[in-house]
């Protein structure tokens, strides 16, 4: 049996098994020797029950002496175990956990996890808990590894499994990580380090096994990317150097707003990236309201410069019409041709525009992703610029990329992005950061309002003032339509309430379920002025800009992520008037308690992206979890930080004096295999 054999022939496991393994993401032996427990406890000092203290975690060994199970007047299944462990009392309690009295029959040992609480007593509430074999040495008397467990797989049943792979595979675990920095840092043994991961001997040894292999995962990572930035620097752009010009100029001198010094120098950054041979590979980012579009046209303007064809991809259709519309103002005068594609557009007029790219007429193309449609043909292709980059599927942007061999590439996102996440996601793109927002721009202020009809009628009223002065808000709510599963409110019947509630106002309705004609009207018309509070789902996270907008609601806040909390704070503050932001949330879980606390304590993109990465981790953020990008078994982008640079640092250096690996054939084998087909659709390539 090797590291590469299938989890299924390991004695033990079986088909039936190795599908349970598969939920956890284990498919190889490799996989199960690097499949660490999620905790540990120890079982050396177990709490005595009569030294139980309410308020704390307490891990107990005690034997069942009784076991009930009983409904609530509400419906909820109650199951009750009364411990025993010869000198004291307490009981475990668990809600709606079916098939408990199976396991937990009196007279059986078990070990339990939780918290202590004081309810009639002194109890375990929801405890995780194992029952315990005798002639298991390993689950009594030591810190116990607990991993984490799915139907079909106990973890006691794990434990062994994995110590037998232990004993027969660990041998043949080999390190990729170069001798000389090994040698520099004073690195535990590879094998060692995974047994210890295993199996725990005291805290300091633990922590020194675990930081190693956090290296491990995080320098492969950060050498895959480095190598693959070098391979792609190596080449040239289909499209040669691309350099301003004339219309650049004019577009610069007609632009209605002065450009913050953060623009100026990412547009100089990016300038000087399209100059060169070598694609241009670069995210922008910044907070809301910071002004990446404008950073965006100037690349445009410099690509129908340099007589090439420029591509702008938007996630929705509103926001590509938003930025055509903006596009054609700017650009009115400079014979520059500018086109929409959308899914919208009839056949006729589809037929003209995909005409019009063909030939090359057509400089500046914006559209959502009717872009990477198979009948688009560029004639020839400068730049693409990616807005949203994370709502994309990397598959898609490939889509759109592989319609010319190596076009300069912008991504950008309203999103901050932590550096950690922006090195382990990005870290082959060169980055520009919009760290200041236009003058003008005023803080928005952010209050958190009870959904008690007192607390909403002060509220409305608040809206309708606020219409007096001549100002706009938006309504956001979660859901589109009543749903039977969640007490969440419905935009559609919320804005039949609201049309009632406020009948001098003019209030609207906008979700992605519109027609597209019908929202980029509705979009129209509160633009311009003509509605006063516009009911609407998240599609107006991202990209709209009303300058009067000056309020916006959120419902039912605490279920939003807080990324999306921020970038709808962002729909208003863009005009001279003071804006605000209701969180309108009633009692919420402790997570979404978090979010909401961190809307009112920070306005800092950055600040919120930290908290939203704790919360959510990298994969759900950057979208690149299915492709196995951000997969670590170990390593944490937040608390790895220091981890992280050191891991670049040193991967820097290697593909500096190595770029084709040939003195590393064990780091050559590993980028292959674990994260080759991963590299090639993380970022942009």
């Amino acid at each position: 049996m090797s590291l590469s054999s299938p989890v299924r022939f390991v004695k033990g496991v079986g088909e039936a098994r190795e599908r349970a393994f598969l939920r956890l993401g284990v498919r190889t032996v490799e996989d199960l020797l690097f499949f660490f427990p999620r905790r540990y406890e120890d079982r050396r000092n177990i709490t005595s029950l009569s030294t139980l203290v309410a308020g704390q975690m307490a891990s107990v060994v005690a034997e069942v002496l009784a076991f009930d199970r009983r409904t609530s007047h509400r419906g909820l299944e109650i199951s009750i175990a009364l411990l025993g462990d010869g000198k004291d009392m307490a009981r475990a309690v668990w809600f709606n956990v079916p098939k408990l009295g199976d396991a937990l029959t009196p007279g059986v040992r078990v070990a339990l996890y939780g918290r202590v609480e004081a309810r009639e007593g002194l109890q375990l509430t929801n405890p995780e808990f194992e029952v315990l074999d005798e002639s298991d040495p390993q689950s009594v008397g030591r810190i116990v590894p607990i991993y984490p467990a799915t139907a079909g797989l106990p973890s006691k049943w794990v434990r062994r499994i994995v110590s037998t792979v232990l004993d027969t595979c660990l041998s043949e675990v080999q390190d990729f990580t170069p001798s000389t920095i090994r040698q520099k840092y004073k690195f535990s043994d590879l094998r060692q380090a995974v047994a210890e991961l295993h199996h725990p001997q005291k805290h300091e040894s633990w922590l020194r096994a675990r930081n190693r292999l956090a290296f491990n995962e995080l320098f492969l990572l950060q050498t895959g990317l480095l190598l693959r930035k070098k391979r792609r620097t190596s080449s040239r752009a289909c499209t040669g150097p691309l350099k301003p010009g004339e219309k650049y100029a004019a577009f610069l001198k007609a632009l209605p707003f002065r450009l913050t010094r953060a623009q100026t120098r990412a547009i100089g950054e990016v300038v000087a990236d399209m100059r060169s041979e070598v694609p241009m590979n670069r995210l922008l980012q910044g907070d809301v309201g910071s002004g990446k579009t404008a950073v965006a046209l100037a690349a445009l303007v410099v690509a129908v410069d340099g007589e090439a064809q420029a591509a702008f991809m938007a996630p929705t259709e509103i926001l590509a019409q938003q930025h055509f519309l903006r596009l054609q103002n700017l650009l009115a005068g400079l014979d520059v041709q500018v086109e929409l594609l959308t899914g919208a557009l009839s056949r006729k007029e589809r037929g003209r525009v995909l005409a019009a790219i063909a030939s090359g007429e057509a400089g500046i193309v914006v559209g959502t992703h009717a872009l990477f449609g198979g009948k688009v043909v560029f004639k020839r292709l400068g730049l693409a610029v990616v807005d949203e980059q994370h709502r994309f599927g990397v598959l898609q942007k490939n889509a759109l990329l592989a319609k010319t061999d190596s076009p300069h590439v912008l991504v950008m996102t309203a999103t901050p992005i932590p550096r950690t996440l922006t090195l382990s996601i990005y870290g082959d793109l060169d980055v520009s950061l919009l760290d200041e927002l236009p003058a003008g721009r005023q803080p928005v202020k952010t209050h958190r309002v009870g959904n008690s009809p007192q607390q909403m009628a002060r509220l409305l009223n608040f809206i309708q003032e606020e219409a007096r002065r001549g100002h706009q808000a938006y309504w956001v709510c979660p859901l589109i339509e009543e749903s039977e599963k969640l007490d969440l409110s419905s935009a559609l019947s919320r804005r039949e309430e609201l049309a009632k509630a406020l009948p001098g106002l003019r209030v609207a309705l906008i979700s992605g379920q519109l027609p597209t004609g019908e929202k980029e009207s509705v979009m129209a018309a509160f633009a311009g002025g003509e509605t006063n509070l516009l009911v609407a789902t998240s599609v107006i996270e991202v990209g709209v800009d009303v300058p009067n907008a000056t309020v916006m609601v959120i419902e039912d806040a605490a279920h939003f992520g807080i990324a999306q909390l921020h970038q709808l704070r962002g729909r208003v503050g863009r005009g001279e008037g003071e804006s605000h932001c209701v969180l309108l949330s009633g009692k919420t879980t402790p997570e979404g308690e978090a979010r909401l606390s961190a809307m009112l304590s920070s306005s800092d993109g950055f600040k919120i992206a930290e908290l939203d990465l704790r919360q959510r981790g990298p994969g759900e953020i950057c979208g690149v979890r299915q492709h196995g990008v951000t997969d670590f078994r170990v390593a944490d982008l937040v608390r790895d930080h220091k981890i992280l640079e050191l891991a670049r640092r040193e991967a820097a250096h290697l593909i500096d004096r190595d770029p084709e690996l040939k003195s590393e054939p064990l780091l050559a084998q590993a980028l292959a295999s674990r994260l080759g087909a991963a590299l090639e659709l993380a970022g942009t390539a």
